[in-house]
């Protein structure tokens, strides 16, 4: 896989989590929740954008973002369209980090061992892929129940 098909598949989810937060009928659904759902989407939303500006902006670009990981479940009633904003700036770095990124660089060990166990760039980046795509079913579904 080449980091190009990494960028693309970002891409794509990013916009599908713009088309999502855009398809809430009522803007105040973003952060209700249902159930034993603990999570809104306008927080789900911000966690995705905080998670992806950390991992490939700060530590693979080095771009300096500094995460307050505790603010993307805390806040809420953040209007639609500064979530959107949030949406389009992670958008903006993680194409601008992952343009710059070559192919020998998937297959190097990345700098953390987050799970425990050392991992390369590649695996990271399928795993930050699979994290978005979590979440943004989990936004779809919310978005279904509540509107």
């Amino acid at each position: 896989m080449m980091v190009e098909d990494f960028r693309k598949i970002l891409i794509r989810d990013l916009d599908r989590l713009t088309s999502e937060i855009n398809t809430f009928d009522q803007e105040e659904n973003l952060w209700r929740t249902d159930g034993n759902v603990t999570n809104s989407a306008g927080n789900l939303c911000l966690h995705l954008c905080g998670n992806l500006k950390y991992y490939i902006g700060a530590k693979i670009g080095n771009t300096g973002y500094e995460r307050d990981r505790p603010a993307e479940f805390s806040l809420s009633n953040v209007p639609r369209l500064e979530l959107i904003e949030q949406v389009k700036e992670t958008r903006e770095v993680v194409s601008s980090v992952l343009s710059k990124m070559d192919a020998e660089q998937l297959n190097e060990d990345f700098p953390e061992a987050l799970f425990g166990y050392p991992m390369t760039y590649g695996f990271f980046l399928i795993h930050l892929s699979g994290h978005l795509m979590y979440h943004l079913g989990q936004i779809n579904y919310l978005r279904r129940i509540l509107d």
